[in-house]
């Protein structure tokens, strides 16, 4: 097999134990890529529970592996409480082996854990890397605490095999927002390999929204995937019911992940504001952040890409434990002028968080308070694509009109 066949094959591997982070970044880039090259397909492995509830654009797919999910300690589960852990992760390990064996992909992208799961994809990275198969790692801009992630690394001798393995990493946010390995002794010749390319830029849909009415005028209150957004959804529930002043209209977007009994308490409590509006999970949340003048969050990475996107004022509000992840990228954000900030401690106080918000309405948006963050992460990707396929635009892979940067 010559190693850039003409119908080039994108393998995609995305964890998702928690949130829907990893797989909604997987999806932005297989979307970006397949718009600006005819004749790629992109296959994304993936363990969300709701993976099938997104759409997908033609010559994108996903393969569901066996969900595991992350509790609040660390810990993981079977989703599955009848299957034991050990053999969900043995059953996930075929599957992706197994995948990439028949997929034969050109390029295999890992998002953000190196080995997967419990090195579940170690020994599929391995087989690739036998095969010629270019294979590339994708970081988050902020992994977690320096201290945090060196101790894990250390432990599974990661940072050795991470050079061994893989030929690119590509860093989903620009050089000087911030280092995901600072603290670690990454040797020079993985440093060499790694390519910040910018935050990733997102688009609301052109689809009309068919059974849904038409909201406006509303701060959107996001959770993500809402497994851990409970205590950001009862403080501003919180804060409306401790300011009759504060009338703006919130849309507040549960997530699919919170818990029932949560869900359930948090809906009875803000159905008895009229200013609020409460509903679970929408596939479209660019559309939601599109049509908001503002945005109150947790601050995960996709949450910014967002804000930057659509161009709106935010607050967030991090979650602490059990990463760091969320709060060094809210304070990194807000010292440079990206968000306003406030700590989790902090929104409880209804009064306090009620300012927060009324200030926020009087925020200029990104483009103003930090006119530098650019969004150039997904035309960079696809010129390292481009590159690592051997093509151009006179080739059968073509490059469609628009799709790369002059």
């Amino acid at each position: 097999m010559s190693p850039f066949p003409q119908n080039a094959r994108i393998l995609m591997y995305s964890h998702d134990t928690f949130g829907l982070g990893h797989l909604r970044r997987c999806r932005t880039i297989a979307h970006s890529l397949v718009d600006a090259f005819s004749g790629l397909r992109v296959l994304i492995i993936s363990g969300a529970t709701i993976a099938g509830a997104f759409d997908y654009r033609a010559r994108v797919d996903f393969v569901k592996i066996p969900s595991v999910i992350k509790l609040r300690n660390g810990e993981y589960t079977s989703m599955n409480r009848h299957i034991d852990l050990h053999d969900t992760l043995k059953m996930r390990q075929s599957i992706i082996r197994h995948t990439a064996e028949t997929f034969e992909p050109d390029i295999f992208i890992v998002d953000k854990e190196p080995m997967g799961l419990r090195r579940e994809v170690e020994e599929t990275l391995v087989y690739l890397k036998t095969r010629g198969t270019a294979l590339v790692l994708g970081l988050r801009e902020v992994m977690d605490a320096p201290h945090l992630l060196k101790s894990e690394w250390e432990r599974n001798d990661v940072l050795r095999k991470v050079d061994q393995l893989y030929d690119d990493i590509w860093v989903y946010g620009p050089p000087d927002f911030y280092d995901p390995l600072l603290g670690l002794e990454v040797p020079q010749s993985l440093r060499a390999k790694m390519n910040f390319v910018g935050f990733l830029q997102r688009q609301a849909s052109s689809k009309p929204r068919n059974g849904t009415r038409e909201r406006d005028d509303y701060i959107l209150v996001t959770t993500g995937g809402g497994g851990d957004g409970s205590d950001l959804i009862r403080d501003v529930i919180n804060a409306y019911d401790s300011d009759p002043t504060l009338t703006q209209r919130a849309l507040l977007v549960l997530g699919p992940y919170m818990p029932a009994e949560q869900r359930q308490q948090l809906t009875q409590a803000g159905a008895r504001n009229p200013a609020l509006e409460i509903i679970e999970f929408d596939n479209r949340m660019e559309d939601l952040i599109a049509g908001a003048k503002a945005v109150v969050a947790m601050g995960g990475y996709n949450t910014y890409c967002e804000i930057l996107s659509f161009d709106k004022p935010a607050l967030i509000i991090p979650r602490i434990q059990p990463r760091e992840e969320q709060l060094i990228r809210a304070l990194r954000a807000y010292e440079l002028g990206l968000v306003d900030m406030l700590h989790p401690d902090e929104s409880v106080d209804g009064a306090r968080l009620s300012q927060a918000l009324k200030d926020l309405l009087k925020r200029p948006p990104p483009s103003v308070t930090a006119p530098h963050m650019q969004l150039d992460g997904l035309s960079n990707i696809c010129q390292m694509v481009n590159t690592w396929l051997g093509r151009d635009s006179s080739d059968h892979l073509s490059v469609v009109q628009g799709g790369l940067p002059s």
